[in-house]
């Protein structure tokens, strides 16, 4: 059947990322529902970030596509030339390849929501722009590394 219902999809919290980052996803959710409807060629997910929550590290893919729509509450999109409230029915695009990093903060009293649609690549590359990391993706397994490629063993400060 097409039709997704939203109340069966069990929030993913947390993140893959290694500490300290993961650490600074708390307030941050989604709901798998491309997943939930069986799409493999693109994902869709509902980020629900709750008040002082961010989405992700600011960051740009090597070679997936992103799209973004807000849907409920107000969001903080900060990217390299400064920061854009956006609001319900608001969009930003992210085309594959642009080093422009992005991420969303909810700075309100109130829970906000917005969709995230993209292409699954396999393999996949996400440089963060605002720390010494990497991620590549292949195969559902995730690969940290620094910026110069050596191996990511957490933060040693």
């Amino acid at each position: 059947m097409p039709v997704i219902d939203k109340s069966k999809i069990a929030p993913r919290t947390g993140s893959i990322y290694p500490e300290p980052y993961a650490s600074q996803m708390k307030g941050r959710s989604s709901l798998r529902l491309g997943d939930a409807g069986g799409l493999t060629q693109f994902g869709v997910n509902e980020v629900i970030l709750q008040p002082g929550a961010m989405s992700s590290l600011r960051h740009w893919h090597h070679r997936e596509d992103e799209f973004v729509m807000v849907t409920a509450g107000e969001c903080v999109l900060v990217q390299d030339e400064g920061e854009t409230v956006m609001r319900p029915g608001d969009c930003a695009a992210f085309p594959a390849g642009d080093p422009n990093g992005h991420h969303f903060i909810n700075r309100t009293e109130t829970e906000a929501r917005f969709l995230v649609i993209g292409s699954r690549m396999n393999p996949e590359k996400a440089t963060y722009s605002d720390v010494d990391l990497e991620v590549e993706l292949k195969d559902g397994k995730a690969t940290f590394t620094h910026k110069n490629g050596t191996p990511y063993q957490g933060d040693k400060a």
